[in-house]
C-alpha cells in the first residue's frame, strides 16, 4: 500500500499528520502510538530538509503544510542550523509500552 491508513479518512489522516508534525517541531518531543509515529517520520524529516534548504520557496512550502508561523520560524532559525551537518535521520522512536486503556503500543517521538 505504501502508507498506513490509521483508521481514518484521507482528510482526517492528513489533518492528524499536519497537527503532529507541527507539535513535534514545536515541542521537539511527543508521545503517540507506534503506528502514528512511523507514519510521522517522513513528513518531519521533509520539513527539516526544507529548513536546511533555507530559501524562500522552501519557507513557503513549509508554511503551506505547518499550521503555525512561529513553528516555521523556529524550523528555519533554530532547528535547521542544528542539523546542517547531518545528512538525515533527524528523528528517534523510543518505545514505552502499552497504553492503559486499549493496550495500543506507545512510543516517544523526538528529534535527535
Amino acid at each position: 500500500m505504501g502508507y498506513r491508513k490509521l483508521g481514518r479518512r484521507s482528510d482526517h489522516r492528513r489533518s492528524l499528520l499536519r497537527n503532529q508534525v507541527t507539535s513535534v517541531l514545536r515541542h521537539e518531543r511527543i508521545r503517540t502510538t507506534v503506528a502514528k509515529a512511523k507514519e510521522l517520520r517522513g513528513p518531519v524529516e521533509h520539513m527539516i530538509t526544507l529548513g536546511k534548504r533555507g530559501d524562500l520557496h522552501a519557507r513557503r512550502q513549509a508554511l503551506s503544510y505547518l499550521l503555525d508561523e512561529d513553528v516555521v520560524t523556529k524550523l528555519f532559525a533554530t532547528l535547521a542550523p542544528r542539523y546542517e551537518q547531518r545528512p538525515g535521520g533527524y528523528t528517534r522512536l523510543i518505545k514505552v509500552g502499552p497504553r492503559i486503556g486499549d493496550a495500543a503500543p506507545l512510543c516517544i517521538f523526538e528529534l535527535v
